[in-house]
């Protein structure tokens, strides 16, 4: 066998050895009851036609591959953005072992997270003593300073109620009546992680906010990044810009150290995150921000219910929604934005223009959550490109009329097409019969490519296949010129590969002039 001590391999050259081969021949003739290689290609030639695009369109009762994950994905992620909070999933392992693996995947960092571990028992009776045992077992073994509670599909089936468990838990003596236990109910089976991670951060508020008192202070202001698997280059990106115009600001969910820690010998469970104190003293803040809109609907209403005065903006990538971003903490703040920042505006434009012979009327797919999609769309048609197909599994029809009036409003966006609720295989019919240039979205994306011969630019959660992508921001100007760049890199990727041969396909010469 070609796995050995002195020779090990990875599974993807593992697989390539030819026992696997013949191993994997063998178990496809003898179990898999295989169609004849004829019919599996004339099905596969039909799914790329107009007529199969019809009936992949009309599906109603099925999802296949879905560009979303489930709420408490969401949750956990959020309860990463606080001091020394750990994670509590009410549900079973499995579940929580597929939230951790995602996160540490995609950050390469490990993700702490916690389960009550329910098992066929509590489906039948509730979950009542699994919630007493774990936040007993968590408090004592993690030492946190939060305890963040999230549900699975188990829990909300049966309908074990956080809050009365969390209260009898603290009356057997888990954790300490003061300590802080916020909570969020995350029916998988509804919503997307969007929601989860929504409920959760309003979940935190409540928990420090509920009857406390309210002295605002003003011109301070609360931003809320919301779910972004870019948080580490984004998170630091943007306060670099508040810092330099010098906003008194906090941001509410902050997971960038948490997941980029160092390597010096130390072991972080947890690390950065905003702080409790600082939870607490974000009550007065006069303004609160979302980065996102789709991933705060919740938590803004609840801002504003406390006196908050509340806005949010759509992923503010590119020129044109930076700007907006910029003006509106200007406003608020009464700062000028500095010669500093309008720079690095202008270097973005020029290099936008350096490119523009490149990137004109070139076709693009999208895919991904709500706001990264629109924002995605809106700079694409910023370098004269085509967003032909804007995709959002977790889009709803409030999204759709959002994209539609944005596309409406550039003659670049006038062919464009939007689809919520739609799925990744939905995109498959899309991309055969209405062919792109590019597509834009995360790794999943990776079979599309290979099938339709699209060219794939991961700039969506989660990456699995690349590394470090997350460290370098989306957002503002410096991570409009990184955007740039990595779309740039794959058209002339694509180039090199098209022009492999010279004196056949390469006439140009182009490095000798």
């Amino acid at each position: 066998m070609p796995q050995s001590a002195e020779k090990a391999l990875d599974h993807a050259p593992l697989f390539c050895e030819p026992e696997y081969r013949q191993m994997l021949a063998e178990k496809k003739l003898n179990f898999e009851c295989p169609h004849p290689d004829q019919v599996v290609s004339d099905q596969r030639e039909f799914t790329k036609t107009w007529e199969y695009r019809e009936k992949n369109l009309g599906r109603q009762a099925l999802v296949v591959n879905p560009a979303k994950a489930c709420q408490p994905l969401g949750a956990v992620f959020a309860a990463a953005g606080f001091e020394r909070t750990m994670s509590f999933v009410h549900g079973s392992q499995g579940c929580v072992a597929y939230y951790r693996s995602h996160l540490s995947r995609h950050f390469k960092e490990p993700s702490s997270v916690v389960s009550s571990s329910m098992t066929e028992d509590a489906a039948v009776f509730g979950g009542l003593k699994n919630m007493v045992d774990g936040l007993a077992n968590t408090y004592k073994l993690y030492s946190p300073k939060m305890i963040a509670v999230s549900t699975t599909c188990m829990a909300e089936v049966i309908g074990d109620d956080l809050h009365g468990f969390i209260e009898n838990a603290k009356s057997e003596g888990s954790v300490p009546r003061d300590f802080d236990v916020p909570f969020a109910h995350t029916p998988a089976f509804v919503g997307s992680h969007v929601d989860g991670y929504d409920s959760m951060v309003k979940g935190v508020l409540e928990n420090f906010w509920k009857d406390a008192a309210r002295k605002e202070a003003t011109a301070s202001i609360n931003i809320i990044p919301g779910f972004d698997g870019f948080c580490v280059g984004n998170n630091r990106e943007l306060k670099r810009l508040l810092d330099l115009m010098q906003v008194t600001y906090m941001f509410i969910q902050d997971a960038s150290d948490q997941f980029d820690t160092p390597s010096d010998g130390k072991f972080r469970m947890y690390d950065g995150g905003t702080s409790i104190n600082d939870v607490k003293a974000a009550l007065n803040a006069e303004w609160t921000l979302s980065l996102q809109y789709y991933n705060t609907r919740k938590t803004l209403d609840y801002c504003r219910d406390v006196g908050q005065a509340a806005t949010s903006f759509h992923y503010p990538l590119g020129v044109e929604a930076t700007d907006e971003f910029l003006m509106v903490i200007s406003e608020i703040s009464s700062r000028e934005i500095p010669e500093a920042i309008r720079l690095e505006r202008g270097r973005l434009i020029d290099a936008m223009a350096d490119s523009q012979a490149w990137l004109y009327g070139k076709k693009y797919a999208i895919y991904g959550d709500p706001d990264f999609v629109y924002a995605m769309a809106r700079f694409i048609m910023e370098t004269g490109g085509e967003p032909t197909h804007c995709l959002a599994t977790n889009g709803t029809s409030a999204w759709e009329d959002e994209m539609k009036e944005l596309l409406a409003s550039s003659p670049f966006g006038k062919n464009a097409q939007v689809w919520p609720g739609k799925d990744l295989w939905a995109l498959r019919s899309l991309l055969f019969t209405e062919p792109v240039d590019l597509l834009i979205g995360n790794s999943y994306g990776k079979y599309l490519e290979r099938d339709t011969g699209t060219p794939l630019v991961r700039l969506m959660f989660p990456i699995f296949d690349r590394h470090h992508h997350h460290r370098f921001p989306l957002m503002g100007y410096q991570g409009g010129l990184r955007l740039l760049t990595a779309i740039l890199d794959k058209i002339f990727d694509s180039l090199d590969r098209e022009t492999m041969h010279a004196g056949v396909t390469d006439y140009s010469y182009d490095l000798t002039r």
